[in-house]
Parts: C-alpha cells; structure tokens; sequence
C-alpha cells in the first residue's frame, strides 16, 4: 500500500514539471518575433514592382539595400536584406527564338518545374523566367528575357513567384531597355 506522502510527493513533482513546461512555453510566446524594420521597395533599380508580390520573399530584418549589378549585354539588380543577398533580378539579351525554358535551363540555380500555358514563363517557388514581347534589338537579331532569383529567401511560392515575375516583366515591357534595340 502506497503512503500518502509518496503519492503527495509524485503529485508534487508532476505538477512542478508541468509548471516548469508551461512557464518556459509562455515565455516562449512572449518573445516578440523579429520584424521588417525596413520599408518594402517599390522599384528594384528604376523598375516597378508590386510591394504585396515582393514582400512575401523579403524577410524579416533592420535594413534593405537595392543596388544595380550590371554586366555587358544584362541589367542586374541586387536585394540586400542585413548584409544577406536574398533575390537579384535581370534583364538579359539573347538570341532571337531562343525559348524560355533553354534561357532558364541556362540561368537556374535548379530546375523550374512550371509553365505557363503559352510557354513565357517557367517558375518555381523561389526563382523565375521569362520572355519579353516586343522587346527585341533589331541590329544584334535578339531578344530581351527577364529573370528573378530569390535564392536566400526561405520563402517558397511558385503561385506567388508567378505574379512577381508576369509584373516585373510587364514593366520592363514599358521600358526604355525594351525599345532601345527597335530603332
């Protein structure tokens, strides 16, 4: 027969357990969770963007720098989020009747596994690609393509991936960079 002393012992243990689990949860609870400190940006370098389609790929952090990363023939653009590369954008010439996909079989860092129906655009949850229309440099027979790679996001989105990208390369399609090669 158990002594009520050794069953008032157990209950006391078991419940200074519970109390211990549950004041280390609340203080859990309790934290404040990191925020953005920092606006969502409109434009990456000088092209619009939608802050709702951007700002899911963008984490939380104190400061974002936006800055351009151009190279002979393409338009970069860098999001730095606290010293952290979390996307780039581009904008790349290429020879005409080239496809999205071989263009995005060139600049993945893995392998988009969807499309749009027309073939424009190959997406995954974090990077995108796609063909601008009308964008095309008579002289030099090429075409302009669009890409963003949020590769230090953790988030992961292809619906979302896909707005981004349609948006992006709309503006561009609006741009200076898609008409310059026409004259």
């Amino acid at each position: 027969m158990k002594s009520h002393r050794t069953t008032a012992r157990k209950s006391s243990t078991v419940f200074i357990a519970a109390l211990t689990i549950l004041v280390f949860l609340l203080a859990g609870c309790g934290e404040e969770e990191q925020e953005r400190e920092y606006a969502v940006p409109g434009t990456l370098c000088g092209t619009a963007v939608h802050k709702d389609d951007l700002a899911p790929f963008l984490p939380a952090g104190r400061k974002i720098t936006v800055q351009e990363r151009s190279y002979s023939g393409s338009k970069g653009c860098q999001v730095i989020v606290d010293d952290k590369l979390i996307m780039t954008t581009t904008q790349m010439w290429m020879e005409e009747d080239t496809t999205t996909a071989l263009f995005a079989a060139r600049q993945s860092l893995d392998t988009p596994d969807k499309s749009t129906e027309d073939g424009r655009f190959v997406y995954s949850g974090f990077e995108a690609f796609g063909k601008t229309r009308a964008c095309v440099d008579t002289k030099y027979k090429q075409e302009l393509y669009t890409v963003i790679q949020a590769e230090g996001s953790k988030h992961r989105d292809a619906e979302a991936m896909k707005r981004l990208i349609l948006a992006f390369t709309g503006e561009i399609e609006k741009s200076a960079e898609c008409t310059a090669g026409a004259e």
